[in-house]
C-alpha cells in the first residue's frame, strides 16, 4: 500500500485496488473509505508510520459498501476501536445482513471489470459490529464540520463527504479520474447511470478545491471546474 501526502492534513492510501484517505484534526484522525479484504493492519501500519497510532482514528466513513471500500473497515475497526459510518441504504450491506445489489454493467465495462476484480482479495469481508447509519445534510465531527451528501447511482447508498472550510471533497465512486491520463469523469461500474449522473451535477455546485476519488488521482487545485468538465462530457460513450 502507498501512502501519499495531498495536503499537510490529508494523506492518500492507495490499494491494488481503490484507495482511502486521512483526514487530521489535531490528535484525531478519520478514515473515509478502508478498502478491501484484509487491509486493517496495512491502514494501521500506514498511521504509525505516520507517527499516529492506530487509536487517534475515531471514525471510518465509508462512501458505499462495495468491498473495495468497505471490506477493511471491521479489520480497522477492531484494531482501532473506531466508529464505522454508512448511509442507511447502504448500512445494511456493509453489515452482512442483506448482499448488495450488483452494477449494472455497460458493454465497455465488463472487461474493465474483470482485470480490477482479479486484484481483490478472495472471500467474505469480517463485518463490523455495528454501523452507525447516515442521511444526507449530516454534519460529523472532523474536518470543521464535514458535510454528508447523498449521492445515489453508484449505489442506492453511496454519499459523498465535504468539508467546507476545507474545500476538500471526498467523492466515493459517484466520480473518478482516468488511470491513462488523469482526466475527471463520471464514475463506473454503476447500478443507475443517469442518477449517477444526477448526483454529480449536484457535486459540481461545490465549492471544491480539492476532489478526492475512490479510484484514480485526485484533483489537488480546482477541483470544482474538473467536475464541472466530468459533468458536460458525461464520461466514456456508452456505445
Amino acid at each position: 500500500m502507498d501512502v501519499l501526502e495531498l495536503l499537510p492534513r490529508l494523506h492518500l492510501l492507495r490499494f491494488p485496488v481503490g484507495q482511502a484517505y486521512l483526514w487530521r484534526d489535531g490528535d484525531e484522525l478519520s478514515l473515509i473509505d478502508a478498502g478491501p479484504i484484509g487491509s486493517g493492519r496495512a491502514i494501521a501500519r500506514a498511521v504509525t508510520a505516520l507517527g499516529r497510532a492506530p487509536g487517534d482514528v475515531r471514525r471510518i466513513v465509508l462512501t458505499h459498501f462495495h468491498e473495495d471500500h468497505a471490506g477493511g473497515a471491521a479489520e480497522f475497526a477492531a484494531l482501532s476501536g473506531a466508529e464505522v459510518l454508512a448511509h442507511e441504504r447502504d448500512a445494511p450491506f456493509v453489515l452482512g445482513e442483506r448482499p448488495g445489489p450488483p452494477a449494472r454493467f455497460e458493454e465497455w465495462e465488463l472487461p474493465v471489470h474483470a482485470e480490477a476484480a482479479r486484484h481483490l482479495p478472495a472471500g467474505e469481508p469480517e463485518r463490523p459490529r455495528h454501523v452507525t447509519a447516515l442521511s444526507d445534510g449530516a454534519v460529523l465531527g472532523f474536518g470543521g464540520g464535514a458535510r454528508v451528501l447523498h449521492v445515489p447511482g453508484h449505489t442506492d447508498g453511496s454519499i459523498a463527504v465535504f468539508l467546507p472550510d476545507e474545500g476538500v471533497l471526498f467523492t466515493g465512486d459517484t466520480v473518478a479520474a482516468s488511470p491513462a491520463d488523469g482526466t475527471v469523469m463520471p464514475g463506473v461500474f454503476n447500478l443507475d447511470r443517469p442518477r449517477l449522473m444526477g448526483s454529480l451535477r449536484r457535486l459540481t455546485a461545490l465549492d471544491a478545491e480539492v476532489a478526492c476519488f475512490g479510484h484514480g488521482r485526485p484533483v489537488v487545485g480546482g477541483a470544482s471546474a474538473a467536475l464541472r468538465g466530468a459533468a458536460a462530457e458525461g464520461g466514456p460513450s456508452t456505445g
